[in-house]
């Protein structure tokens, strides 16, 4: 049975319950940030998850109650116009976009635990370890624990990831960051992990997944750089512990884990990373 909105309401002093939230972000946020969209950055949407360009649009949102918690109110009780709303505002957002089936397996989710356990139960669920951080992508649903305990159970906070920096670090989009919605960069160890949508809008996943594969460089052993280490994070990732690390060249060991999900995709178990290869290893719907 679907838990009621007082119950979801209950946990909501749990939600955002550190106002200390900028111990949560990075040191160089400031600088990250002027260097992703300062004016002489280029930021193209055409290739960003609806959800995305959805939320982009509540950038500098401040204060409550503000139109995402009177959206959540007026379906689940004025008692919402002025709670915690970081996961109502990843709710709005995807309910706008028209990505409520994807983003929300469980429905409507104000309560943050709630959300991430409805990405477990749909098997959507990404550990928030350095190399699954590293596969994250735009679009992800990114949960935080302050405490940084790993725990579904702890979780504070939720955002949607913008950009995956690599070095266990993303950036995201969130809202009750300081009671407004802003960009934020955060590290793996306040990330108690991620979940991924099934995003089937022409304009979001499948089209951003188009144009990066197309950027995506042929991959095979004895390879080596910064291709070959997200190629290993994505291994990692997909359960494949023998990897054991991102860094490292593209060797037997990484062919072997390649062929594997090569069959598991069905494409041809060549251990050589192409185009076939690259939208496996950053399916969707996995």
């Amino acid at each position: 049975m679907k838990p009621t909105d007082a119950e979801e309401l209950s946990h909501l002093d749990e939600v955002d319950r550190n106002p200390a939230v900028h111990r949560a972000t990075e040191p160089d946020e400031d600088a990250v940030l002027d260097e992703l969209y300062g004016p002489d950055s280029v930021h193209t949407e055409a290739t960003a998850p609806a959800m995305l360009v959805e939320a982009r649009k509540s950038l500098g949102l401040s204060g409550r109650p503000n139109y995402i918690t009177r959206d959540y109110a007026s379906r689940h009780g004025s008692e919402f116009l002025s709670a915690s709303w970081c996961d109502m505002a990843v709710t709005y957002w995807a309910r706008a976009s028209g990505n409520a089936a994807a983003v929300l397996p469980g429905g409507d989710r104000a309560y943050t635990v709630w959300h991430a356990q409805d990405f477990q139960k749909a098997g959507r669920w990404h550990a928030g370890t350095t190399a699954g951080v590293n596969a994250a992508r735009p679009g992800d649903i990114v949960f935080f624990d302050w405490d940084a305990s790993n725990s579904v159970g702890a979780i504070d906070h939720v955002g949607v990831v913008e950009v995956a920096l690599g070095d266990g670090r993303v950036q995201t989009i969130e809202g009750n960051t300081s009671d407004a919605v802003r960009r934020r960069v955060r590290g793996a160890s306040v990330i108690a992990g991620y979940g991924r949508p099934q995003y089937t809008d022409n304009g979001g996943a499948s089209a951003w997944m188009e144009t990066l594969v197309k950027n995506l460089p042929l991959l095979k052993k004895g390879a080596t750089g910064e291709n070959v280490q997200t190629l290993r994070g994505l291994l990692l990732a997909r359960s494949h512990p023998e990897v054991k690390t991102v860094e490292g060249p593209f060797d037997a060991t990484v062919e072997k884990a390649v062929k594997a999900v090569q069959k598991w995709g069905g494409v041809d178990a060549d251990g050589i990373v192409g185009p076939q290869t690259w939208p496996v290893l950053l399916r969707v719907h996995d």
